[in-house]
């Protein structure tokens, strides 16, 4: 079985800054790409950020040069860091991890993150 566990979420006013973990856990082989999706109220999961297993990131264009996702190939670990926040940041985050050489994509639970003054 293998896990996701998000953390990091929270309550932040504008212009404000937060950082999301994700660790994976379980029996998963070596994980390929991971990244962070979000999800607004009433609206689809979207994609963030994503990282290879070269460190090659992606990025929506509306979080370019705010949002950095890095990873820890070591803990298994990806991180979102999320600078000058906006309100329309506010979702629910969640994490994915794709093994090598499947089809299969493992997803966390989600972390709240709400931007509001």
């Amino acid at each position: 079985q293998v896990q996701l566990v998000e953390s990091g979420g929270g309550l932040v006013q504008p212009g404000g800054s937060l950082r999301l973990s994700c660790a994976v856990s379980g029996r998963i082989s070596s994980i390929s790409a991971m990244g962070w999706y979000r999800q607004a109220p009433g609206k689809r999961r979207d994609l963030v950020a994503t990282i290879t297993s070269g460190r090659s990131a992606n990025y929506v264009d509306s979080v370019k040069g705010r949002f950095t996702i890095s990873r820890d190939s070591a803990k298994n670990t990806v991180y979102l860091e999320m600078k000058s926040l906006k309100p329309e940041d506010t979702a629910v985050y969640f994490c994915h991890a794709d093994p090598w050489a499947t089809t299969t994509r493992y997803w966390g639970q989600g972390t709240q993150v709400t931007v509001s003054s």
